[in-house]
């Protein structure tokens, strides 16, 4: 029996693990579980699993680790997973497609588990503005990646810019490897938390590495980057609405993350949109089963809520999932999931809050503004196209202007595109069309020839 990982889609640089040491062992017997993403969720899962009488892992550990990940490194959960008897390594594989019937490709492999659990984790939440396709304008997810896998700084003098906690750590790391932080431009106020007592009690820990984050960051809130320009040799920033440039190196930009929650939709998951931010998620039960039977999401693909969530929902996964191929029974789900449901309330509510007070800006952005970075598609050019040809469906609005069909296949603007042609419409659009990809990530010709048809 075993358990499989993979990192299936782009990672928050928080959520993936480095791989562990050793030889890649692609030799494992056709496991029971596969648990995709190598995350705090993924490790829960699998460790759940194992324990309950499952598992085999497969997939690619921490491609994408990032520093946050060495930090989770630390955690013993990641050993417990190494060292379970039950629980196989497929190092440096992706799940780059699924099909219905649980069938998933891993590398050149084809897996056919009996139940899946699927912690895909998210990725950065694109925001455009005028200039963000410039050079030196990253994620923040991707400054924080390179500072903290190779220890390169995105820039001598950076501005950091957008909403939500991350950003403090996104700056921590940028200092640590030399870099200048100009300031954290947090589009929110931190006197809306006093709105949320019962969260901040609840999670005391939070506070203090708040403040660590805090001590010796300057910190503008109630601020917005509105535009990024060239500037001599580097680019300069306007801070609204204090109306004020700022000349730096790099601007590193982050609104939050996205669910990635490809590989869900290709297995027939049913999703629904998250009322907190508006991101598509997959729908679960209370142990984290989708409509799929076999299929078990956990973590941010779920609902963004962070690694402490995520933990204690792929904990329940990995339960259900040995629940459903008749290892424990409804007595030992019940029990064995209970002190995690309870974890998972608690949570739960201090992700309600974190939505609440860093809302994720949804206007659509001025018409000089590039939408698709892909395609090369500016948001007047895709208005103009709408109005035109009476475009009100997403699979027309892709077709007609190129939207969404470039490399990262709406991974960045497909967000941006919904509101757009909801504005111009009045229609609510199927935000389906954009998660609807047939391939999680880009593979070698070779290995879609080699076995290709079991997708078909």
């Amino acid at each position: 029996m075993g358990v499989c990982f993979a990192c299936a889609g782009p990672q928050s640089p928080r959520t993936c693990v480095p791989p562990p040491a050793g030889p890649v062992d692609t030799q494992v017997p056709e496991p029971d579980v596969v648990v995709v993403g190598a995350g705090p969720g993924g490790l829960a899962a699998a460790v759940a699993a194992g324990g309950a009488g499952s598992p085999v892992a497969g997939g690619r550990l921490g491609a994408r680790a990032g520093g946050a990940a060495r930090l989770a490194a630390r955690h013993p959960l990641i050993d417990r997973a190494r060292a379970h008897p039950r629980v196989t390594f497929l190092q440096r594989h992706e799940v780059w497609s699924a099909a219905p019937g649980l069938v998933l490709r891993a590398g050149d492999r084809t897996l056919r588990p009996r139940a899946v659990v699927l912690a895909t984790g998210g990725y950065d939440r694109v925001v455009p503005f005028p200039g963000w396709d410039l050079p030196g304008v990253v994620t923040a997810g991707g400054a924080q990646a390179l500072a903290k896998e190779r220890g390169i700084p995105i820039g001598r003098r950076v501005l950091v810019a957008g909403t939500g906690p991350f950003l403090l750590a996104v700056a921590a790391s940028l200092r640590a490897v030399g870099a200048e932080v100009v300031a954290v431009v947090e589009a929110s106020r931190l006197s809306r938390w006093l709105r949320h007592p019962r969260a901040i009690v609840g999670s005391p820990g939070r506070l203090v590495e708040a403040a660590r984050y805090l001590r010796g960051t300057a910190l503008w809130p109630g601020q917005r980057v509105a535009a990024v320009e060239r500037y001599g040799s580097g680019l300069r920033a306007l801070v609204s609405p204090m109306d004020r440039w700022v000349e730096v190196d790099a601007v590193c930009v982050g609104h939050g993350f996205t669910p990635s929650i490809e590989l869900a939709v290709a297995l027939g998951c049913d999703t629904r949109t998250d009322p907190r931010d508006g991101s598509l998620v997959v729908t679960v039960d209370d142990a984290q089963r989708s409509t799929v039977p076999g299929v078990l999401v956990a973590g941010e693909a779920t609902g963004v809520g962070g690694a402490a969530l995520a933990m204690a929902e792929g904990a329940i996964a990995g339960l259900a999932a040995a629940h459903h191929i008749g290892l424990v029974d409804d007595r030992a789900l019940a029990g064995g999931s209970a002190p995690h449901r309870r974890r998972r309330a608690r949570r739960l509510r201090f992700a309600d809050a974190l939505h609440a007070v860093y809302p994720a800006p949804d206007a659509v952005p001025p018409d000089e503004t590039v939408l698709c970075r892909c395609e090369r598609v500016t948001v007047g050019r895709a208005r103009a196209d709408v109005l035109r040809y009476g475009i009100d469906d997403v699979r027309a609005l892709k077709l007609l202007t190129r939207v969404g069909m470039g490399m990262c296949q709406g991974r960045m603007c497909g967000r941006t595109a919904l509101a757009l042609l909801r504005a111009e419409t009045g229609q609510a659009p199927d935000p389906v069309a954009f998660a609807r990809r047939p391939f999680a990530f880009p593979v070698p010709l070779g290995t879609l020839a080699d076995g290709g048809d079991d997708l078909a």
